[in-house]
C-alpha cells in the first residue's frame, strides 16, 4: 500500500501517470532508507523514515527548492514530501553521479549561491544536522545566532549527555568571547547548504556540480567553506577559484575552526569517543586567539 501511495503522489504532483517498474535500495540513506524508483520513462529518488520525522523531509524539500530557485548550482528537485500510515517520505528527481565536479566550476557556482542573501540570519524552518535538531530562528545578529542556536544548543546537549564539565565550561567562555572573532568582519546572510562535507557534493553524468542533503539556513558563507575542509577537501584549486568570485576574509583561517567546532560537538553528542576531546582542544585553541 505504501508504494501505491508513492505512485499516486508522483502521478498527481508531476501531472503524468507513473507506475513503478523497478524499485531498488540505494546508498545515501545513512539516517533514512533510500530507493531508486524506475518507471517507463522516468526515475525518482525516494527517502523514507518514521512518520514522526516528517518535519525533517519537509525542511529538506524546502531547502532544495530554495537552492533550486536561485538557478546557481544544481540540486535534486523535490517533487513532494508527506506521510502515509507510519511512514514519512521525500520524493525528488533521480540524478546519476559520475565522480567529482570540476573544481573551478564548482567554486564559482557555490559562490553564486552564497551571493544570494537576506537581511536576517536563519531559515523558514528548523531542520536537522545529521539526526540532531538544528534551530533556525531568525536573527539580525550573526554572532548571537551562532553562539545561541549553534554552539549553545550543542553545549546544552553536551551537558545533558554527561560529557566533560570542562568542555561545557570552556565552551560557555568561548560563547562570551565570540564577538572578538568578528571585530573587523561583518558576515552577510548568505544562503548556505549547511552540511557541505565531501559526501554531499558530486558531478552529474554531464560533469556538472551537484549538491544534495542540505541542512540550509542563511548564514556566513565561511561556515560552508569551513565544513568542506573538515570531512574531505575540494582542493586548493577550488578555494583559489572561489576567492575570485567571493573574496574570503583573512580571518577565515581562525574562524573556520570556530565554525567546525559546531560539527565536532555534534559528533561528540552523537558518537562520543575522541570527538569530545577534539572539541575541547579546538575550544582551547580558539580561546587562545581571543585572549
Amino acid at each position: 500500500m505504501f508504494w501505491q501511495q508513492i505512485e499516486q503522489e508522483i502521478t498527481e504532483k508531476s501531472a503524468q501517470p507513473f507506475k513503478i517498474i523497478h524499485r531498488e535500495s540505494v546508498g545515501g540513506g545513512d539516517i533514512s532508507q533510500a530507493y531508486r524508483l524506475s518507471g517507463e520513462h522516468r526515475k525518482y529518488f525516494v527517502k523514507t523514515n518514521r512518520k514522526q520525522l516528517a518535519f525533517m523531509f519537509d525542511a529538506e524539500a524546502t531547502a532544495l527548492s530554495e537552492i533550486h530557485h536561485t538557478q546557481t548550482i544544481k540540486v535534486p528537485r523535490p517533487l513532494t514530501s508527506g506521510t502515509f500510515d507510519q511512514h514519512s517520505y521525500l520524493i525528488m528527481e533521480w540524478i546519476s553521479f559520475s565522480g567529482q565536479p570540476n573544481a573551478q566550476t564548482f567554486a564559482h557556482q557555490l559562490a553564486d549561491l552564497h551571493h544570494c542573501t537576506r537581511d536576517q540570519f536563519g531559515f523558514a524552518l528548523d531542520n536537522t544536522i545529521g539526526s540532531t535538531p538544528q534551530v533556525n530562528n531568525w536573527s539580525e545578529h550573526w554572532v548571537d545566532f551562532w553562539t545561541k542556536q549553534r554552539l549553545g544548543y550543542q553545549l546544552g546537549l553536551c551537558k545533558k549527555n554527561g560529557l566533560s564539565h570542562r568542555l561545557f565550561d570552556m565552551g560557555q567562555l568561548l560563547q562570551e568571547k565570540s564577538s572578538l572573532l568578528f571585530e573587523t568582519y561583518q558576515p552577510k546572510a548568505s544562503l548556505l547548504h549547511g552540511d557541505l562535507w565531501s559526501g554531499n557534493w558530486a558531478a552529474d553524468e554531464y560533469g556538472q556540480p551537484v549538491i544534495f542533503d542540505p541542512a540550509s539556513y542563511y548564514g556566513d558563507h565561511e561556515a560552508d567553506l569551513a565544513m568542506m575542509e573538515l570531512f574531505g577537501h575540494p582542493g586548493r584549486q577550488f578555494f583559489n577559484a572561489y576567492d575570485e568570485s567571493f573574496a574570503v576574509d583573512k580571518g577565515y583561517s581562525v574562524r573556520k575552526n570556530f565554525y567546525n567546532l559546531y560539527h565536532i560537538l555534534n559528533h561528540a553528542n552523537m558518537f562520543g569517543g575522541s570527538y569530545a576531546m577534539q572539541a575541547q582542544n579546538m575550544i582551547e585553541a580558539l580561546l587562545a586567539e581571543v585572549r
